[in-house]
């Protein structure tokens, strides 16, 4: 039997894979409108590749698919993507030279998890950056020292360039930390009052204290130093009326604190009564009697 051997009108080996032609058409008598179909049995099963579990994760699946097949096959290991950290500023800021002898300090560390204001972080930052805060690129650059927890994290997930200068580095950290919980206002500082005993040295260090949490307020030194006499005890108040004050310190150094007592009540006096018994008194005017 040779290799053109026609079965159920189909040649295996040949050309020709449909049955003979009827009328100019193909005609395949497993699919006859009036014949059942034969059971054929294919030589071999064509199993079909399994399909990704969720549309989601087709990429991923194909991307596994092909890079087994480059291994098995070739040998090749596909390339690996590594994330490569890039400074929110410019590159060109981290070969600027430092000051001469200068060293890097022990900033204090702000988290984002502590009482402590982005002002007051600021503010410290700067004073600690010391020769290094005259420049605005190493202000950016040694910021992320000043950093921990949180905040660090915030840091170094800003976008490449996106801080170019200091005011947008310091615009940036104030928008995303910057509660407003601990701002004090010039409410606060009008209510203080100084203690009955309390020094008028000690009633002047909390006013600056609420001061300095007072990030919008602007007052002079003559204006704070008026708004501390204010809320100075009242006799104190009454003793130095006719006086003006240049600051805090200047209102501290003309009232001693030797010269003021404690403000003290006063307190209401009673006059004592002393009562005399009449009938006391009246016996006592009574002439001895003589017997």
């Amino acid at each position: 039997m040779n290799l053109e051997q026609q079965v159920g009108g189909q040649q295996i080996g040949g050309q020709q894979l449909g049955g003979p032609q009827i009328g100019g058409q193909m005609f395949n008598p497993m699919f006859h409108a009036n014949r059942a179909p034969y059971r054929h049995v294919e030589a071999y099963e064509q199993v079909p590749d399994p399909q990704p579990p969720h549309r989601q994760d087709a990429d991923a699946y194909w991307a596994d698919k092909i890079a087994e097949v480059m291994r098995d096959q070739f040998g090749i290991k596909p390339k690996v993507n590594t994330y490569s950290y890039r400074t929110p500023y410019p590159p060109a800021y981290d070969l600027i030279p430092l000051p001469n002898r200068y060293k890097v300090p022990d900033f204090t560390k702000f988290s984002g998890q502590d009482n402590t204001s982005t002002m007051e972080h600021v503010n410290r930052f700067i004073i600690q950056c010391g020769a290094a805060g005259n420049r605005d690129e190493l202000r950016v650059r040694l910021f992320s020292s000043s950093l921990s927890g949180s905040a660090f994290t915030w840091f170094i997930s800003l976008p490449p360039n996106s801080v170019i200068t200091w005011a947008d580095l310091e615009k940036q950290f104030h928008k995303y930390f910057f509660s407003g919980v601990h701002e004090k206002k010039i409410t606060d500082l009008v209510k203080l009052r100084q203690r009955n005993d309390e020094s008028v040295e000690s009633f002047v260090q909390r006013i600056r204290e609420i001061k300095n949490k007072c990030y919008s307020l602007v007052l002079d030194d003559r204006q704070l130093a008026d708004l501390a006499f204010q809320g100075l005890l009242p006799h104190i108040r009454d003793k130095y009326a006719s006086q003006e004050f240049e600051s805090l310190s200047h209102l501290v150094q003309r009232i001693s604190d030797q010269d003021i007592k404690p403000f003290e009540p006063k307190r209401a006096w009673n006059k004592k009564v002393s009562f005399v018994d009449e009938a006391a008194s009246s016996d006592s005017d009574e002439e001895p009697v003589i017997g």
